[in-house]
């Protein structure tokens, strides 16, 4: 089947002509089709685009020359990234009707490649969620199920659920996600899946929907850590319109994997080992330090002492961020307008109808934050622990090259579970958060399956800018866990 195969198999199997491109999008199309109803992994699919972009890149991988690399390849775009002239949510009824008249540089960056965007994918409302259950178009389901567990409903993570979803379901061959704090690795984790979030400012966030702009980057989700390295390369770069994004030259990501490990030295931070933490989780990351061990890595205890600090410090900062970054939705620029009799009573009905539950209440802790009488007691101290955090890594950083520690506390969980109580969702981001305070790159690979079937992400940990060692690492997990990345779903049932 043509929704079997990765990225790096189709790229040969285009170009040999085993296969056209309208064929390979036709088939990711049909499976949309046949599965998003219930999956509801896309807000917006753009089949119609998407088999006339097909077709062009069918013409151009007939003429011959030197097509570019992503020609022909189907991929799904979280639906945070402006698209020009399609519609672009934010998974959000404040901008349910907006159609940006401009391209995101990311997504930019894969046309220039040849990419074929299927569809916008769900998400949690402006990427605020861990579970991809505060989308205003409705809750995304995951396409694993537990053993013996035809009927439960699984989450996929958030806030990239969709994209995660939709990759791990075959409705697309990889997509762009965006992580705040963990948003492309958990929902990897979930679901199965490679997810890279690269070092902060490596991709431009110019037309990306903004959430906490000292924390958002753009990474992609693929079902393979090569896949993720093709995409990613065509992602990334500098761009002069993002005052964040920094002008050093991208690699070659795709020839770091496979790279022999011998010699190399692997963290393994004390402080990850959290108390509570299920006994699954801590096997399947002392199996990843056996796996490293048997590639040639050299292991090393270390410590991240301010790491225990990061999901506070990170829930201070990042609706900071968001309480400034959402002020700009009023109903009087662009977006969602509800009529009222004056200025302010337009703005709060604006506001009120347009932002979901959990977004009002980011809004209401970062504005408390941010207030006069409490921004040294909360908000500076945050910002100061957080360099704190930041040169823990950087002398972890001094005697090791990676680090590697679970993604998640937990395999996918059900929707329904945790979600009455708004901290313990916020528990799901304790591992992936710290390295997003200290802007370094970090990305999730399958390492197997849980008891009850469902799969367990590891974390592999690098250096600013030091992306080519996580994905060596992160591809030697890959090669010996011999994970499938098949969802666990009866035909029937999906």
């Amino acid at each position: 089947m043509l929704t079997e195969l990765t990225i790096a198999a189709a790229q040969g199997g285009l170009r040999r002509r085993e296969f056209s491109a309208e064929e390979l999008v036709g088939a990711h199309v049909a499976a949309i089709d046949r599965l998003n109803g219930r999956l509801n992994a896309f807000i917006t699919v753009t089949s119609e685009q998407a088999l006339d972009a097909a077709r062009r890149a069918d013409a151009i991988l007939a003429g011959g020359g030197d097509a570019p690399a992503l020609t022909g390849i189907p991929l799904g775009i979280k639906d945070l990234f402006c698209t020009d002239g399609v519609r672009t949510t934010a998974a959000s009824r404040m901008l349910e009707e907006f159609v940006p008249p401009y391209e995101s540089t990311v997504t930019a960056n894969l046309l220039a490649d040849g990419a074929v965007f299927v569809g916008k994918t769900n998400l949690d409302e402006f990427a605020m969620g861990s579970a991809n259950i505060t989308s205003a178009f409705g809750s995304v389901e995951n396409p694993w199920k537990r053993a013996g567990d035809a009927e439960t409903v699984l989450v996929p993570g958030g806030s990239s659920g969709g994209s995660a979803a939709a990759v791990a379901a075959r409705l697309a061959m990889g997509a762009t996600g965006t992580d705040t704090g963990g948003s492309i690795r958990q929902p990897a984790s979930y679901c199965g899946i490679a997810g890279i979030k690269p070092t902060y400012g490596r991709c431009s966030r110019w037309g990306t929907i903004a959430f906490a702009s000292s924390l958002d980057q753009a990474g992609p989700m693929a079902r393979t850590v090569e896949d993720c390295a093709i995409l990613l390369q065509s992602m990334a770069g500098f761009d002069t319109r993002d005052s964040t994004s920094v002008d050093i030259a991208v690699p070659d990501y795709r020839a770091a994997c496979g790279r022999s490990l011998k010699g190399m030295k692997v963290g393994i931070p004390a402080e990850y080992r959290v108390a509570g933490m299920p006994a699954e989780i801590e096997v399947a990351w002392e199996q990843g330090i056996a796996w490293l061990r048997d590639a040639g890595c050299e292991i090393v205890e270390v410590s991240l002492p301010y790491t225990k600090y990061g999901l506070a410090t990170y829930y201070i900062v990042a609706p900071a961020e968001c309480s400034s970054n959402l002020a700009r939705y009023d109903g009087v620029r662009f977006g969602r307008r509800v009529p009222g009799a004056s200025l302010d009573e337009l703005y709060e009905a604006t506001r009120r109808e347009g932002f979901g539950a959990e977004v009002r209440r980011r809004i209401l802790m970062g504005t408390y934050v941010l207030s006069a009488g409490y921004y040294d007691a909360y908000y500076l101290r945050a910002q100061k622990v957080r360099n704190l955090i930041r040169k823990d890594f950087e002398n972890a950083f001094q005697t090791v090259d990676v680090l590697l520690t679970p993604t998640a506390p937990s395999p996918a969980f059900a929707q329904g579970e945790k979600m009455d109580d708004p901290v313990q969702m916020y528990l799901n981001d304790v591992f992936t958060v710290p390295a997003s305070m200290a802007g370094v790159p970090a990305m999730s690979v399958p390492a197997g399956l849980s008891a009850s079937g469902l799969p367990l992400g590891l974390q592999v940990i690098g250096r600013s800018f030091d992306e080519e060692s996580v994905f060596a690492a992160a591809s030697a997990l890959e090669r010996a866990a011999g994970f499938t990345h098949r969802p666990a779903v009866r035909a029937e049932v999906v």
